[in-house]
């Protein structure tokens, strides 16, 4: 069947009948065969693997290529489309549908070891949380603009991986991650005593960061100095930034950056996209599920 496919996609090249005869000759197949392929009617099968692919492709498209075969299938899943993730990565294969692929971790932290040293790690590694407001991680990262850097802090609850607080700016001063987590405590939960987990950085050891964690009711946590898996979890985010907004993307002006990220936390990230450690549920959607209850009650 590959060879009579191959001659369909090549006929209106061929000028004549006897062109199409040709090339059925030199694949090794009847010229009679061809034709009565042709005019054959589409199987169930090849029908729905024509559908099926119509949609991968279109829940692929819709993740602007970020969305690997698993996600997609989830997508899938949720639409009620049935099938198994195996066939979904095929079927992306075939398609010629490869997902962003996330480049390598490096080190950027720089610590303020004497402020650090009596940090202690409260989390180690465990960034799950039984429901939200009891455990955060923040960091920060930098994005390149034609006009300078701009960087970027975030603060995510462990519980529903949500981004629930950020702060862009174009320096890396405390004002940053104050502004972050200042930012979290007014559009969701803290709970007294609940952690808040960062690296060693210095703008994290600053004392007027320490004292708007206190105030907050917080308890601070870091990880160690240029472990990245300490804090694990606000890599893995701008490491989903980076490779599927961020490097992919040319920046004229920091507002530009500016917007894109915004778009990317708040009308992707944070409402569309599927999370792997959610079960691929997407993170507005664990988040509110669990407020919603206990709201009512």
């Amino acid at each position: 069947m590959s060879k009579y496919e191959y001659v369909d996609s090549q006929k209106s090249d061929l000028s004549n009948t006897n062109a199409v005869s040709k090339m059925c000759r030199w694949l090794g197949v009847s010229t009679s065969g061809f034709y009565h392929w042709l005019t054959r009617p589409q199987s169930a099968t090849a029908a729905r693997r024509q559908a099926l692919t119509s949609r991968v492709r279109h829940f692929f498209e819709e993740s602007d290529g970020t969305y690997g075969y698993r996600r997609v299938h989830a997508d899938l899943a949720a639409e009620g489309t049935e099938c198994s993730p195996e066939l979904v990565r095929h079927i992306m294969r075939d398609e010629g549908l490869i997902a962003c692929q996330p480049r390598p971790f490096r080190v950027t932290t720089e610590a303020d070891a004497e402020a650090a040293a009596s940090m202690p790690d409260l989390v180690k590694r465990d960034f799950t949380a039984d429901r939200p407001g009891v455990k955060f991680v923040g960091d920060i990262t930098y994005i390149h603009t034609w006009q300078g850097f701009i960087y970027l802090a975030t603060v995510i609850d462990c519980y529903s991986k949500r981004v629930v607080g950020w702060s862009i700016a174009d320096h890396m001063r405390t004002e940053l991650v104050e502004e972050a987590l200042k930012n979290a405590a007014a559009t969701t939960i803290i709970e007294p005593r609940a952690i808040w987990h960062s690296d060693r950085g210095s703008v994290y050891t600053s004392a007027d960061f320490r004292a708007l964690v206190a105030r907050l009711g917080m308890r601070s946590s870091m990880g160690r100095t240029g472990v990245c898996w300490d804090n694990a979890m606000a890599e893995s985010f701008f490491s989903a930034l980076k490779n599927e907004r961020v490097y992919r993307t040319v920046y004229a002006t920091k507002t530009q950056a500016r917007r894109d990220v915004i778009r990317y936390i708040e009308g992707f990230y944070n409402s569309r996209r599927r999370h792997s450690a959610l079960d691929y549920r997407r993170p507005n959607e664990v988040h509110y599920a669990y407020q919603q209850p206990a709201t009512a009650a």
